[in-house]
Protein backbone atom coordinates (compact mmCIF):
# COMPACT_ATOMS: atom_id res chain seq x y z
CA UNK A 1 0.00 0.00 0.00
CA UNK A 2 1.32 3.31 -0.99
CA UNK A 3 2.21 6.00 1.78
CA UNK A 4 2.88 9.65 1.00
CA UNK A 5 6.03 11.01 1.70
CA UNK A 6 5.41 14.22 3.03
CA UNK A 7 1.67 14.85 5.35
CA UNK A 8 -0.35 17.17 2.91
CA UNK A 9 -1.73 20.76 4.76
CA UNK A 10 -5.37 20.86 5.18
CA UNK A 11 -5.52 24.00 3.06
CA UNK A 12 -4.36 21.49 0.13
CA UNK A 13 -6.96 18.46 1.18
CA UNK A 14 -9.41 21.18 1.35
CA UNK A 15 -8.98 22.75 -1.76
CA UNK A 16 -9.29 19.23 -3.61
CA UNK A 17 -12.45 18.47 -1.71
CA UNK A 18 -14.33 22.29 -2.30
CA UNK A 19 -17.42 21.50 -5.59
CA UNK A 20 -18.08 25.29 -4.83
CA UNK A 21 -17.67 27.13 -8.32
CA UNK A 22 -17.44 30.96 -8.96
CA UNK A 23 -20.85 31.79 -10.24
CA UNK A 24 -22.40 35.49 -11.70
CA UNK A 25 -24.53 37.14 -9.25
CA UNK A 26 -27.87 36.59 -9.41
CA UNK A 27 -29.66 39.96 -10.71
CA UNK A 28 -33.11 41.39 -10.62
CA UNK A 29 -34.64 44.59 -12.56
CA UNK A 30 -36.08 47.66 -10.30
CA UNK A 31 -39.99 47.85 -11.09
CA UNK A 32 -39.95 51.76 -10.76
CA UNK A 33 -36.48 52.82 -12.19
CA UNK A 34 -35.74 49.83 -14.05
CA UNK A 35 -32.64 49.70 -12.81
CA UNK A 36 -30.14 46.14 -12.21
CA UNK A 37 -29.18 45.70 -9.39
CA UNK A 38 -28.66 42.69 -6.88
CA UNK A 39 -31.35 41.19 -5.48
CA UNK A 40 -31.64 41.95 -1.56
CA UNK A 41 -29.34 44.81 -1.97
CA UNK A 42 -31.08 48.68 -1.46
CA UNK A 43 -29.41 50.52 -4.86
CA UNK A 44 -28.72 54.14 -5.55
CA UNK A 45 -30.48 56.13 -8.86
CA UNK A 46 -30.00 59.61 -9.25
CA UNK A 47 -29.66 60.59 -5.64
CA UNK A 48 -31.63 58.01 -3.88
CA UNK A 49 -31.53 55.12 -2.33
CA UNK A 50 -34.28 52.36 -3.60
CA UNK A 51 -35.16 48.91 -1.73
CA UNK A 52 -37.74 46.83 -2.90
CA UNK A 53 -38.84 49.33 -5.71
CA UNK A 54 -39.70 52.52 -2.80
CA UNK A 55 -37.28 55.32 -1.60
CA UNK A 56 -35.43 54.20 0.98
CA UNK A 57 -33.65 57.02 1.64
CA UNK A 58 -32.51 60.68 -0.22
CA UNK A 59 -28.88 62.24 -0.88
CA UNK A 60 -29.00 65.61 0.96
CA UNK A 61 -27.60 67.76 -1.79
CA UNK A 62 -23.90 69.25 -0.37
CA UNK A 63 -23.22 73.23 -0.47
CA UNK A 64 -19.96 73.33 -1.62
CA UNK A 65 -18.62 77.24 -0.30
CA UNK A 66 -15.95 78.68 -2.03
CA UNK A 67 -13.75 81.47 -0.30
Amino acid sequence: MAHPKRRQSTTRRDKRRTHYKAETPQLGKCSSTGQLHLYHRAHWHEGKLYYRGKVVLEKEAEEVSED
